[in-house]
């Protein structure tokens, strides 16, 4: 099965330099995917000389004379630049000329672009954004990180059926637990939807754990965490924070002395390893989950390696059928979600 995914090369904050290098990066390690690159013809070309490359057989490039910019509001995106790379590459999935994009661009216009394009799935009312983050037991799904800030107890239900399937297609786990994200364990917190949502998690289907508090998510107590999209935000950039000051303290105690600079030495290995656990880049790429298409949005300030990581998020969601499973279990009646 040949998968193409199609690239909004001028997005994020690094643009080419990033999006085209990951993406010729990716095309060294299979040979089952071809790769769309959208974006200014000429600046893609320089791109790719200048990562020793040309167009092929399994990249192409397609034309868009427009870009979205980083702070641009979605109503404007979706009406005054209708031929920018992200409309164009959401376009391409939409005539099933690629299986799957991916955009390290403006969150809120790819969310509104690909709403607007593709259209939800039958049965799910809007779609969220995913992500996987690290635990002590492997990583756990968490969705909705910020496309729907107000949320009825219904949709966090479909929230975790949509959650339920990731976890199964992409991380192989046969019956994933999910938790909904609450302020205590017990039945009796939270406010009126989380109550009502806990209710319909519980009636369904799914191996609905209960309600989960924030600890629970890094110790890896289910596989998935449901939440509206205000909460995982917070949660979301809070985890991005916390990442980067212990990197940061980590490097200061090691630089304050003599004494600390010659135990970095001796200690390398153990940094290395630490870092390679907590690094972000390799759960870079977040999927916009419920739409009629695989989209992916990668963090804005993804390096080459981070959004390489996105672009495998993509390719490895079609190989394991993620929209088709989702479809599968709402048209089977096997949760409520109507």
């Amino acid at each position: 099965m040949t998968i193409t995914v199609a690239i909004d090369a001028m997005g994020g904050d690094h643009g080419l330099a990033v999006t085209v290098a990951a993406a010729l990066s990716y095309l060294k390690h299979t040979l089952d995917t071809k790769i769309i690159l959208v974006g200014h013809r000429d600046a893609v070309v320089r791109a790719l000389a200048a990562a020793g490359s040309f167009e092929s057989e399994r990249v192409s490039i397609q034309v868009a004379t427009q870009v979205v910019t980083m702070d641009e509001a979605p109503a404007l995106a979706i009406r005054k630049k209708k031929d920018s790379s992200m409309r164009v590459a959401v376009n391409l999935l939409k005539e099933g000329r690629a299986d799957a994009c991916v955009s390290a661009g403006n969150t809120g216009a790819l969310m509104a672009i690909s709403s607007f394009v593709l259209k939800t799935l039958p049965g799910i009312e809007r779609p969220a954004i995913a992500a996987t983050l690290p635990t002590y037991k492997g990583q756990t799904v968490v969705l909705d990180l910020g496309a729907n800030i107000n949320c009825s107890a219904q949709q966090l239900l479909q929230f975790g059926v949509m959650g339920a399937m990731l976890a199964t297609a992409v991380d192989g786990k046969d019956r994933p637990t999910v938790g909904l994200l609450n302020i205590g364990a017990e039945a009796i917190k939270g406010n009126d939807v989380v109550k009502e949502a806990a209710d319909l998690l519980r009636a369904s289907h799914l191996n609905f754990y209960g309600n989960v508090e924030g600890d629970d998510i890094f110790k890896g107590t289910v596989d998935v965490v449901v939440c509206d999209g205000f909460t995982g935000n917070v949660l979301l950039k809070s985890t991005e924070g916390l990442a980067r000051i212990m990197a940061t303290y980590l490097r200061e105690e090691f630089s304050r002395n003599l004494l600390t600079k010659v135990s970095s030495i001796v200690a390398r290995p153990v940094i290395r390893a630490f870092r390679r656990r907590v690094d972000p880049r390799q759960y870079n790429g977040a999927t916009l989950v419920g739409l009629r298409g695989i989209v992916v949005k990668s963090h804005g300030s993804a390096d080459v390696f981070a959004f390489e990581t996105a672009i495998k998020r993509a390719a490895a969601e079609v190989t394991n059928g993620v929209l088709m499973r989702i479809e599968e279990m709402i048209a089977g009646q096997q949760v409520n979600v109507a």
